[in-house]
């Protein structure tokens, strides 16, 4: 979506209006939902707007693909039924029996079940990498590695990679960068333009923002490989609905001015653990004292909305600091306008317990939404003691 200049328009415009234009017949403002599976034809082959069949395509789902890739910066933007589903998708597409995968060594509990449990059985190979030193990941590349894989930030310990490097690293070693940008979301962070040639998301988290709706998204910075996508995506089948479509379209809207407060909460709330009694470590990339904090501010707008943090005593006090919070709900999952609390370990990372990629076992996880700061703060140092 460009002016006539063709000087793109700023990121909260696009997300207001990117796909989105008003319908034609009628002059709604927002999409309509087209909960429909199948479409008339004009004679055999005649497609109305190439739409035959939902699987293939929706208006709804077409409008928020448009949005997803606009945002990005991206030439090919896809929707699917979950991040895991998107994910799959893009591993099956680009991976064959006998490739191998460089994934990182803090990845979010799911994503190393789908490359240790499932593409594993199909023949892939993975390793492991710190993915926030470059040559850590130079030095895990093989000559069968066709993907790396980065969270950054990353879930849950909140690592950040340089996605610059890591890009050319890649490039030079004939692998596709696949950045998971969740975490951030495209308000605070654009891996494409930094090099990444694949971003993925989970919508369900900071996309869609009020936990509402499960869904997943790709987006290609390479025309060619969006088309491939867009064929497995078809033809597996895992794709977005259209009202997840719609929910997702409708929390995009706000997410500029919701990643505002989120980053500005977070940081209130980084500020007070880092100077509690009974927190031993801190991990938010906005605390100076972080290890990848320059990098952030390299590549990032601001430093998002999730902390970790590690808590003295160990793993029951960690847990009884989950069980105290009342704010604060207990619940997987995060990105919501609701704060939420989890304890990694027993909850959204179990996958990875015994494996390189298990969390400490006093670690907490918030995502901090967009209450009032000052009642957060007063919950978490109830739940404290």
């Amino acid at each position: 979506m460009s002016d006539q200049h063709g000087q793109q328009y700023a990121f909260e415009t696009l997300a207001i209006h990117a796909g989105q234009e008003a319908d034609p017949q009628t002059g709604a403002v927002v999409p309509p939902i087209y909960q429909v599976s199948t479409y008339k034809q004009d004679g055999v082959g005649g497609l109305r707007g190439g739409y035959e069949y939902s699987r293939s395509a929706n208006p709804t789902r077409t409008a928020l693909e448009e949005n997803l890739a606009a945002l990005e910066g991206g030439r090919r933007g896809l929707a699917f039924a979950s991040g895991l589903a998107a994910e799959d998708c893009l591993l099956r597409t680009v991976l064959k029996p006998g490739d191998h995968i460089l994934i990182p060594n803090d990845a979010y509990g799911g994503t190393f079940r789908l490359f240790s449990k499932v593409l594993q059985r199909w023949g892939v190979e993975w390793s492991v990498a710190n993915m926030h030193e470059p040559e850590s990941v130079r030095a895990g590349i093989r000559t069968t590695t066709k993907v790396v894989w980065v969270e950054t930030p990353s879930n849950p310990l909140l690592g950040i990679a340089d996605i610059s490097a890591l890009a050319q690293i890649s490039r030079d070693a004939g692998a596709l960068l696949v950045v998971d940008n969740t975490f951030a979301s495209p308000y605070l962070q654009q891996p494409l333009a930094l090099g990444a040639d694949v971003v993925v998301h989970s919508t369900t988290k900071y996309m869609g923002g009020h936990s509402d709706v499960v869904g997943g998204a790709l987006v290609s910075a390479d025309a060619a490989l969006g088309e491939e996508l867009a064929y497995h995506q078809n033809a597996m089948g895992g794709v977005a609905g259209p009202f997840d479509s719609w929910l997702v379209l409708r929390g995009i809207k706000t997410l500029g001015v919701r990643m505002d407060r989120h980053c500005e909460n977070a940081t209130r709330v980084a500020e007070l653990l880092t100077g509690h009694p009974k927190v031993v470590q801190v991990l938010y990339p906005g605390l100076p004292e972080h290890p990848g904090h320059e990098v952030a501010a390299k590549q990032m707008k601001a430093f998002g909305g999730m902390v970790s943090f590690r808590v003295a005593g160990g793993e029951q006090a960690a847990v009884d600091v989950c069980d105290r919070a009342q704010l604060f709900t207990l619940g997987e999952s995060l990105g919501g306008v609701e704060s939420l609390i989890e304890h990694p370990g027993r909850m959204t990372h179990a996958s990875a317990a015994g494996s390189a990629l298990e969390v400490p076992a006093d670690l907490v996880r918030l995502s901090v939404g967009i209450e009032s700061v000052d009642d957060l703060l007063a919950d978490l140092t109830r739940a404290l003691g």
